[in-house]
């Protein structure tokens, strides 16, 4: 089964709901955004991602990411599940999150996103929980692989994607548990003589017992 890698392009995979149809790329459309999988339709762990998802969608709007819902559902079940999601999540009006119909789990099946523990039939596997975080190049970015049992924290998505955003323009890495506004850590590669000009903020260092010089860290506010 083909795996996505970091760096890789995603496929262009035509996109179809009961409501909107197109395909992947013209959706990214320049845009970062996030795909993530859920096993099925009216099951309990999967409303509460839908629900929580639901409700940080105005957190992923305003960093400009796009968001989409895959499952092996057909579109018309998609449809009825999304009020009881809605009524759960304490949300009105349109469903911020768009829901791709994957029945044939030929997009699944392309990205790795078949959980094999976890067959609804002997034939029919479903999709595994799986975040797949994509930049405006179409390529990937992050990704996170759970199984059906577990549901995602979208608190931590936002998060990664906060990290993965000061990365890009910087070239500096997050430490664990790192939250916007904390200081970040400046990578190896950087020289000590170019510290001044790129971080004017100032460098902390870290005096580690082997001796060795890289534990250095800046504001991320610069």
């Amino acid at each position: 089964m083909p795996v996505m890698s970091l760096g890789d392009e995603l496929p262009n995979f035509y996109l179809e709901n009961n409501m909107e149809s197109g395909n992947l790329h013209d959706f990214i459309s320049g845009s970062w955004a996030v795909l993530f999988s859920y096993p099925r339709s009216f099951t309990p762990i999967c409303t509460t991602e839908l629900s929580r998802a639901a409700q940080l969608a105005p957190e992923f709007a305003k960093r400009g990411v796009k968001m989409l819902a895959l499952s092996c559902d057909n579109g018309d079940v998609n449809k009825d599940w999304i009020q009881d999601v809605k009524m759960n999540a304490g949300i009105e009006g349109e469903f911020p999150i768009r829901l791709v119909a994957d029945q044939d789990r030929q997009i699944a099946k392309a990205l790795g996103l078949i959980d094999q523990d976890q067959p609804n039939d002997v034939s029919m596997p479903i999709t595994c929980r799986a975040i797949f975080v994509i930049g405006p190049d179409k390529r990937l970015r992050m990704s996170m692989v759970y199984p059906s049992s577990c549901g995602h924290n979208f608190e931590e998505i936002l998060r990664s994607i906060d990290s993965l955003f000061m990365v890009e323009s910087w070239v500096v890495g997050t430490p664990a548990n790192w939250r916007p506004g904390d200081d970040v850590m400046v990578v190896p590669s950087i020289p000590k003589k170019e510290e001044a000009t790129r971080f004017p903020k100032g460098v902390t260092r870290f005096s580690m017992p082997s001796g060795k010089d890289y534990m250095r860290l800046t504001p991320d506010d610069f």
